[in-house]
């Protein structure tokens, strides 16, 4: 893709009949994502932690998209409780549907030092184990969908992070942005190493991952703890792009023919901060095959979800 040729919503293919669920979809980026799928024809699960603010989203997007709410559902998942996690993908095994794609989107920024009603730290909970357990149990869905996507979300902070398999839960030492980054390379990861399972299996699903650059939302400023906070949802707010423009990685990924498994779409601009959704490389971290074998064994056991697919070779 090059300037020239700039990847706008407007590429975006007709996705009539296409059902995508979107987590954290009540705002920033999973709102903007799924504002820009229904206004291309398609249907979309907004999993939501707050059901009002779900149906708040709902309303926005219909005055944008006058009809659409025919199209539009909110569910509640708590991405940090794998009860919640396994509550909502039976609700969607009992409506005997197909996905076609899921984002996984929703996120937490460099809160103090909490754990999960499952006794994780929380952003490794939230961000990864909640989405590796959603996506394993949604994959048989998955699988019966049309052209079935998994985004995964990322950052360009994956690049500088390591996953301390020895203190996950920073019990021993705890750093708001250090855990942030080890969850956003567990993304990484996650979205490589199921694109290589997928692929020695022999299904149609396809891993793609995508990183929105530095782009302003509420993730900044609803639990960070106040240094976070004021850095990056005040002083560095300016320099920051739109939730719309932060969305069109992933859009890309989740709707671009073109998207390859695999790999991770970014916005194109100085730094990857900002810019049109483009192809580029993941970290070596995340390419490094005794960190994914690693993190796939700690997720099972953590999340208790197998996803019955072969190692990668």
């Amino acid at each position: 893709m090059t300037q020239k040729q700039r990847w706008t919503t407007e590429r975006i293919p007709d996705q009539t009949g296409r059902l995508s669920v979107v987590t954290g979809a009540n705002s920033g980026l999973g709102l903007a994502t799924a504002r820009a799928l229904v206004g291309r024809g398609g249907q979309v699960i907004l999993a939501v932690r707050d059901e009002d603010k779900g149906h708040r989203a709902v309303r926005d997007i219909t005055a944008t998209h006058p009809g659409a709410g025919e199209r539009l559902e909110v569910r509640r998942i708590d991405l940090t409780d794998l009860e919640s996690v396994r509550a909502f993908a039976d609700r969607l095994h009992a409506d005997r549907r197909s996905i076609d794609v899921l984002v996984n989107n929703a996120g937490v920024m460099a809160p103090p030092r909490t754990l999960s009603p499952q006794g994780h730290e929380l952003q490794f909970a939230g961000n990864h184990l909640g989405h590796f357990a959603l996506t394993g149990l949604l994959l048989d869905l998955l699988t019966r969908g049309r052209d079935p996507r998994v985004v995964t979300v990322t950052s360009v902070n994956h690049r500088k992070a390591t996953i301390r398999f020895d203190d996950l839960t920073g019990a021993r030492h705890y750093s708001p942005m250090g855990h942030y980054d080890q969850s956003k390379l567990a993304n990484a990861v996650f979205g490589r190493e199921l694109h290589q399972r997928l692929t020695a299996a022999g299904s149609p699903v396809r891993s793609v991952l995508a990183h929105p650059g530095y782009t302003a939302t509420n993730l900044q400023t609803d639990g960070p703890t106040k240094l976070v906070s004021l850095l990056f949802g005040r002083l560095l707010k300016p320099l920051a792009q739109s939730p719309a423009d932060g969305a069109l990685p992933q859009l890309y990924a989740a709707t671009a023919p073109e998207a390859e498994g695999g790999r991770l779409i970014g916005p194109d601009g100085r730094g990857e901060l900002r810019g049109a959704p483009t192809r580029v490389e993941l970290g070596a971290p995340a390419r490094d095959p005794e960190t994914a074998r690693r993190l796939w064994e700690v997720s099972e056991s953590a999340t208790k979800v197998r996803f019955g697919l072969p190692a990668a070779v």
